[in-house]
């Protein structure tokens, strides 16, 4: 099932990337909605304050200050209410086995925050197309790695 509209939360607190992602957004044929967090703290508190899953997807940048995306993904993998909201991580760290982890704890994808332009826009769409045909559930590893990363 696609949807027609996507709405997305990404949080992360690098003002350029959130920049970089909205522009790539802004190229893509697909409608969405996006809204932005720059820490944990004020993620959090969002998503608690919407007891219904209004997201789509959160693209979850690990480095935040307040309360940092590790956090931040344990807390909605525990919480009933939050626990199905797709999750991918968008991140400059680009360990597989941090990746690994976050695969086994229920993240849907991994990406490491490419350097330049076109290949981030493609990843995003590419993220964006798989969330929305398998909303609810973490795909086959092999198809978690948006993004090759370092052994």
């Amino acid at each position: 099932m696609a949807y027609t509209h996507i709405n997305i939360l990404l949080a992360d607190d690098d003002k350029d990337d959130c920049l970089l992602f909205i522009e790539a957004l802004d190229e893509l044929q697909l409608q969405t909605t996006l809204t932005l967090v720059h820490d944990g703290e004020q993620l959090m508190q969002l998503l608690l304050k919407n007891s219904k899953n209004i997201f789509d997807v959160l693209f979850l940048d690990l480095n935040m200050p307040r309360k940092n995306g590790f956090a931040c993904f344990e807390e909605i993998k525990n919480n009933d209410k939050l626990k199905s909201l797709p999750v991918i991580i968008f991140s400059t760290s680009c360990d597989r086995s941090v990746a690994d982890q976050f695969y086994k704890k229920g993240a849907h994808h991994y990406i490491c925050k490419p350097a330049d332009f076109s290949e981030l826009r493609k990843i995003i769409q590419k993220a964006l197309l798989l969330i929305s045909e398998k909303n609810s559930s973490q795909p086959p590893k092999e198809k978690y790695l948006l993004r090759s990363l370092k052994s």
